[in-house]
């Protein structure tokens, strides 16, 4: 991420501010821009660490519009939009790709759950469908065509880079008039008589009526600062890098095996990009990188992809999803609050939507009504036996 981002980050607190963002991942970015871009320039965000050091802080992020659920879609759909634009508007390279997203299905069962979702998606204008073997094989040619039934293919869908993503984000914010402060973690919430009255932070206290939760793995404690349950839980996920590979590896799509949850993708500098949802991850706060699960992508790629059993790694990344149970976002305002509002919970959808995201909670702040209802996505859903309406997330990549 560019310096002069976070040239501000030792700069003292102002006293007070219409809003507070907590979290300077790309959710609290991107919602800093929206605000700040709206005109509400007194807004601050504070994060603990750097921006972009936890959740976002993944190499390369996947974007796509393939969720089983037309709410999930439709933010897939509104962001790739915005991803598209990222050069004009807020003004940065992100380096997106347009490679596509190919999920290999391995039998009758994973194939007809994804025809469903082909289906619900093209009504909703995404241009995914329903791939065979060899057409599979010939957009992927590390995959062995014989191990699958189908594929379902999008080719809209790609990868961009998340720290410039939130670099954009923040240095378009700041010169918008918005404060943001590294190094500086929240204590406390501060709230009498119903309302928000100020946040506490190792840096000093800010007054403010609004409080805004973007804290990513972190966002349970902040909740419950103000008096809120987001169900939040942090999980590390890993991937693996192989280093410029010689040949260079061919253009690929961002590749998934639905069952085993073994990825792959390029790199954009020659090499490859190795992932696998490692069903032993016990849920909590680590974020050392390890090689263990790397036995569990042997073995699923000597099944789909066997050129890749044995591709040689150097090195890796560690960082943490923020998981929820339905593996959906958290979306909404605390009612009765005084004005606490939440984007979080997105079980390693958040950079993929975070600029509809971002403009959503703009709205919700503002009293307009946003381009897509998220009132399915409150925290308060888990809190009886009624269903959200909001289908689970089978998928976590």
């Amino acid at each position: 991420m560019a310096t002069d981002a976070v040239a501000s980050g030792t700069a003292p607190l102002p006293r007070s501010a219409a809003v507070v963002i907590v979290g300077g991942g790309v959710i609290g970015a991107s919602i800093a821009f929206h605000l700040a871009e709206a005109g509400v320039t007194d807004v601050v965000l504070v994060e603990r660490d750097t921006p972009a050091s936890g959740s976002s802080g993944k190499p390369i992020g996947g974007v796509r519009a393939q969720f089983s659920d037309p709410l999930n879609i439709r933010l897939g759909q509104r962001s790739l939009e915005a991803w598209r634009a990222f050069a004009e508007r807020p003004g940065a390279d992100v380096g997106l790709r347009d490679v596509g997203y190919l999920f290999l299905l391995a039998d009758d069962e994973q194939l007809e759950t994804f025809r469903e979702g082909v289906e619900v998606q093209n009504g909703l204008g995404v241009p995914s469908r329903i791939v065979s073997p060899r057409e599979a094989h010939a957009l992927c040619p590390y995959l062995d065509p014989g191990s699958i039934v189908a594929a379902a293919w999008c080719p809209s869908d790609g990868y961009a880079l998340p720290g410039a993503a939130v670099g954009g984000y923040l240095r378009a914010a700041r010169a918008l008039g918005a404060t943001v402060r590294t190094h500086c973690a929240v204590t406390g919430v501060d709230a009498s008589g119903g309302e928000v009255r100020a946040v506490r932070t190792t840096a000093g206290t800010v007054r403010t009526g609004t409080v805004i939760c973007a804290a990513g793995a972190w966002s349970r404690e902040i909740g419950a600062m103000a008096g809120l349950d987001l169900p939040v839980t942090p999980l590390r996920r890993q991937i693996a890098l192989t280093g410029p590979l010689s040949p260079p590896p061919p253009r690929v799509p961002f590749t998934l095996d639905y069952g085993s949850t073994l990825y792959f993708h390029g790199d954009g500098a020659g090499g490859l990009v190795l992932g696998l949802s490692d069903p032993d991850e016990r849920p909590g706060f680590a974020r050392e990188y390890s090689e263990e699960w790397l036995d569990l992508f042997r073995a699923a790629a000597a099944r789909r992809a066997p050129a890749l059993a044995g591709v040689p790694v150097r090195g890796g990344w560690a960082g943490l999803y923020e998981m929820t149970p339905d593996r959906n976002a958290l979306i909404g305002e605390a009612p009765g609050s005084g004005r606490f509002l939440y984007a979080t919970g997105f079980s390693g959808h958040g950079f993929l939507q975070a600029p509809a995201v971002g403009e959503v909670v703009r709205d919700l702040y503002l009293g307009r009504t946003p381009f897509l209802d998220v009132g399915p996505l409150a925290a308060d859903r888990f809190d009886g036996p009624a269903s959200s309406g909001v289908r689970p997330e089978a998928h976590i990549i």
